[in-house]
């Protein structure tokens, strides 16, 4: 079994996590504006992948290039990989290739902790990949205390994940054993917001923002 094998029944059952709804998760996020970059190809590329509408084609022209701008808005301080091998615990199903994910640190040659998740949704509906990006949330979670040397978890550090098709954009977390899902979807159109609550997991003095290039 596989990260990927999971669904939200599985994840409760296997995995021993709560989940609810949580309305207004990230409504009082701080925007963060596009740059000029990101916009050209979003209106450029961007409306390839709609029109192409593969998830391989949203995956390159829509996802991959709002991730990008993440990384190089928290200027380079963060790390992005896709389809890189992710084994955290064989014996609780907890391994398997991520689509993508962002990891808190500028080195690009390994997966550094703390880490989020992002899990693009299968046949363009959010519902398809849920339970994968929860497990693939709770390998975060281990991954980020091993890293830490709190196997046991006692720091109860918030782990974020993603689900999207490209288009729509579903955020989550997990605290200890307990997960929240915004109850709202975010849209492509909305792209200040979805880089807003993208860096919320990187924002602390430490890593400064660039707020335009």
């Amino acid at each position: 079994m596989a990260s990927s094998d999971f669904t939200v029944s599985k994840v409760k059952r296997e995995l021993g996590v709560t989940i609810a709804e949580t309305t207004g998760l990230f409504a009082q996020v701080e925007k963060v504006a596009p740059s000029e970059l990101l916009t050209a190809i979003l209106n450029r590329s961007g409306r390839l992948g709609r029109l192409i509408g593969t998830e391989k084609a949203k995956s390159e022209f829509l996802i991959a290039p709002i991730l990008a701008e993440v990384t190089a808005r928290l200027n380079h301080q963060v790390s992005l990989f896709s389809g890189t091998e992710f084994n955290v615990d064989a014996e609780k199903g907890l391994l398997g290739f991520c689509d993508f994910m962002l990891s808190r640190s500028p080195e690009q040659l390994d997966i550094t902790a703390p880490i989020v998740t992002i899990v693009e949704a299968k046949n363009d509906n959010l519902k398809n990949g849920i339970g994968q990006c929860m497990a693939e949330m709770v390998a975060a979670q281990i991954f980020n205390n091993r890293a830490e040397n709190d196997p046991e978890g006692n720091a109860e550090k918030t782990i974020y994940g993603v689900m999207t098709t490209g288009t729509s954009w579903l955020f989550m977390n997990i605290i200890g054993s307990h997960i929240q899902v915004d109850d709202r979807e975010y849209f492509i159109n909305e792209v200040d917001q979805l880089l807003g609550i993208l860096m919320v997991p990187f924002r602390d003095d430490s890593i400064g923002i660039t707020h335009g290039f």
